[in-house]
């Protein structure tokens, strides 16, 4: 294994072995306990939460059902408000820094954080914001969170077409019915500056209603010359407590964001450019400009001492508008060795609007001797995605897509082509797709040693698609087409647990699950739609609460089977095939721990092997791209609560992500083809913080790769991202 693992190992062992502090409790999910949970009043220390992996005492708000995690037959993980404040953490790069096993895989144009989770991507069907699905294609503001929670392995079972890796779930801050602010003006490295405001509090001498309402402005340019952004965000909400059994909370979220595209120097001859890394070598004009909001209602109605029931209601809408080069690398624009680089543009415009409803029935009963959990839930989801491409003819070069010619090593830019031309329309693709999924979960008390969840969903999705293909005039005249396919897909999705509670404080489970992915185009041999790909989880783990709660440990191992990829069919590449397979296999270790007084310690590694076990295009055996073997982390918190220093919090981050390998599997059938696996290496990052909390003051700051380690994020082979140098952030945030 690589030469971080032997001293992370070590640091483990270090740090688990010291246990002599209980753990903090985290605050109540519920929606009735939002009342003075934290009871955050003028001039207090909120006690830590610090980040929690399958111990927390409430479950994760995205399982649904309520299930205690000890009973949960799953790995979950909650990074808590106290974790992201402490961390001091500004995107998902820095969220994920907490979770083993749950990576960065890519950074497409520097815009889109691509998470991954067990070797699969968790893209947007996957990632959800207070239980609805977000667009991930752009950044997510931080500050207006209060906590993100992770389920990995199979969800399909409650939320339909997801894919097998996880789902993540990033939770805004709610309303309180105690009075309080606070403003923050921070500033950091590369002209980085942001100030954030959150004011909350009851309306009324009743108190039966809260209000809440966060927001943020942040400007910064970038380690890469040229390179600048500027988002916008807000985040209100509101809680009407009805009766001491009916709520409704109201949440709207806004975000704006507009900054420079950055594809990279891209791949050479599959070998990983040497430039500088402040080097950009994009058009000085381009930009993407994105957008997305979404307004969601949330009743909840206690219908019983033991029932209750919960409807969802939400819509979203989103657009993107892209203006840039071309990726290096693509067909007519790849670099040469020498580093002339045949500079295209390229433009595309999206709109989306989704609705999504969902009604959740939740229950505990008993029948004879055994006890049962039990969750119904109906749900449907209603997409319209309109995306407009463009491209730039060049009248000058036979009307190729050819804007200028820079060499990536000796270009001054500012020399370069300045201009901004007018483009063509290539494309407008309309995208609606509705899904519907009804689903029964029951977990069911054998004895007090013996818990069995079962469940099964049944999952619709109707999937349709129009390309109109505008008329070409240059440089051969081709027609206005139009064409349209329908595609139904349906999927029936279960799911069977065995948990084994020898006490309270020790699980041992194993669980198996199915998930489902829809395929498009036509089967070969039936001429029909391509049915989907089935994939299976096999799941088994054990969870220990230890010394009193003073330490967590957990261990899980799983596997991961799609044994009916959908690959192109050699005999009619117009047609595909169900002919490829897929193996997915690893260890997950979760360690949490207060060894002292004040003193929060968090530590994982993850081991993931993914590779094709059969395929009609790449060879067998070979490593699935982007996915690390090796990840792990180990990160320290503490706080001096007494004493001189009292108010002072130190932190530690460590993070290790090892080999990576991006560019192109090699295609067996081409015997030519030149492409191949790219090599990224491994790194082991450090960051620092420290916060300081005098009367109402707060001072923070943190120093981000205190080492300055290279590595870097790719996306296929034509969006090569550095990660950041040593970078710097000061705050001061006053609370009323």
């Amino acid at each position: 294994m690589c030469k971080y693992i032997i001293p992370l190992a070590l640091m483990l062992i270090t740090s688990s072995s010291a246990i002599a502090q209980k753990n903090y409790k985290s605050e109540s999910d519920d929606l009735y306990a939002f009342n003075d949970t934290l009871k955050n009043k003028k001039g207090e220390i909120l006690k830590e939460v610090i980040v929690t992996s399958n111990q927390q005492k409430t479950p994760v708000t995205i399982g649904k059902s309520g299930i205690k995690p000890m009973d949960l037959p799953q790995t979950a993980s909650v990074i808590s408000q106290a974790t992201l404040q402490n961390q001091q953490v500004n995107s998902i790069t820095d969220i994920l820094k907490n979770t083993n096993g749950v990576y960065i895989m890519g950074n497409t144009g520097g815009y889109q954080e691509e998470i991954a989770s067990r070797g699969y991507q968790l893209g947007s069907s996957n990632t959800f914001k207070n239980g609805v699905r977000y667009f991930n294609g752009m950044p997510i503001e931080t500050s207006g969170l209060e906590k993100v929670e992770f389920l990995k392995g199979s969800a399909a079972i409650l939320y339909g077409n997801v894919t097998a890796g996880g789902i993540v779930n990033f939770i805004t801050k709610k309303p309180k019915l105690d009075y309080g602010a606070d403003v923050s003006v921070g500033l950091g490295s590369f002209d980085s500056y942001k100030t954030t405001f959150d004011v909350y509090g009851a309306i009324g001498i009743s108190k039966k209603v809260a209000f809440r309402m966060n927001g943020s402005n942040t400007q910064a340019n970038s380690f890469r010359d040229g390179v600048s952004s500027e988002t916008k965000y807000i985040n209100p909400s509101l809680l009407i407590n009805f009766t001491n059994k009916t709520s409704l909370l109201v949440e709207a979220d806004y975000i704006k964001d507009r900054r420079t595209p950055d594809f990279g120097a891209g791949i050479i001859n599959y070998q990983l450019v040497n430039l500088p890394r402040s080097r950009f070598v994009g058009v000085s004009w381009s930009y993407i400009k994105s957008e997305q909001a979404s307004f969601t209602t949330t009743l909840k109605h206690q219908l019983s001492d033991n029932w209750d029931l919960s409807f969802v209601n939400s819509i979203r809408y989103y657009k993107t508008d892209l203006f840039a080069n071309t990726r290096p690398n693509s067909p007519i624009t790849s670099m040469q060795l020498n580093g002339d680089w045949t500079r295209g543009l390229q433009r595309s415009e999206a709109k989306d609007n989704y609705w999504y409803q969902e009604v959740n029935v939740r229950g505990k009963f008993k029948t004879w001797s055994l006890n049962h959990q039990l969750l119904l839930g109906i749900d449907t989801d209603d997409y319209k995605t309109v995306t407009l491409a463009s491209t730039y003819k060049n009248p000058d070069k036979s009307y190729r897509n050819e804007y200028d010619v820079i060499n990536i090593f000796t270009t001054d830019l500012s020399t370069a082509r300045q201009d901004i031309p007018n483009m063509d329309k290539v494309s407008l693709t309309t995208a609606p797709i509705k899904r519907v999924g009804a689903f029964v979960q029951d977990l069911i008390s054998i004895n007090k040693y013996f818990k069995a969840l079962a469940g099964i969903r049944y999952s619709y999705q109707d999937t349709e698609n129009n390309v109109l293909t505008y008329a070409v005039v240059n440089p051969t005249p081709k027609p206005e087409t139009n064409v349209n396919t329908h595609q139904y897909d349906d999927a029936f999705t279960p799911r069977l647990g065995l948990v084994f509670q020898p006490n309270e404080n020790h699980t041992v489970f194993a669980s198996y699950a199915t998930s489902f992915v829809p395929n498009s185009g036509l089967d070969y041999y039936t001429r029909e739609a391509l049915k989907p790909s089935i994939i299976r989880q096999y799941e088994i783990g054990i969870k220990n609460q230890l010394f009193q709660e003073r330490l967590f440990a957990n261990l899980t191992l799983y596997q991961i089977e799609n044994n009916n990829l959908a690959q192109t069919s050699l005999i009619d590449p117009t047609y595909k095939e169900l002919a490829g397979g897929t193996k997915s296999k690893g260890v997950e270790i979760d360690l949490v721990a207060n060894p002292v007084k004040g003193l929060s310690v968090l530590a994982g590694y993850s081991f993931n092997e993914i590779k094709y076990t059969a395929s009609n295009i790449y060879i067998v055996g070979s490593q699935i791209l982007y996915m690390p073997k090796n990840t792990a982390n180990l990160n320290f918190n503490y706080i001096f609560s007494e004493g001189k220093l009292k108010g002072l919090n130190l932190g530690l981050i460590n993070n290790y992500i090892g080999v990576r390998y991006a560019g192109r599997s090699t295609n067996l059938t081409t015997p030519t083809d030149p492409r191949k696996p790219v090599r990224l290496p491994e790194y082991f990052q450090t960051d620092a913080t420290a916060s300081y909390k005098f009367h109402q003051l707060t001072f923070r700051g943190k120093i981000s790769n205190i080492f300055d380690v290279l590595s870097y994020n790719v996306h296929d082979d034509n969006s090569v991202n550095p990660i950041a140098p040593t970078n710097y952030s000061l705050t001061v945030n006053y609370s009323f």
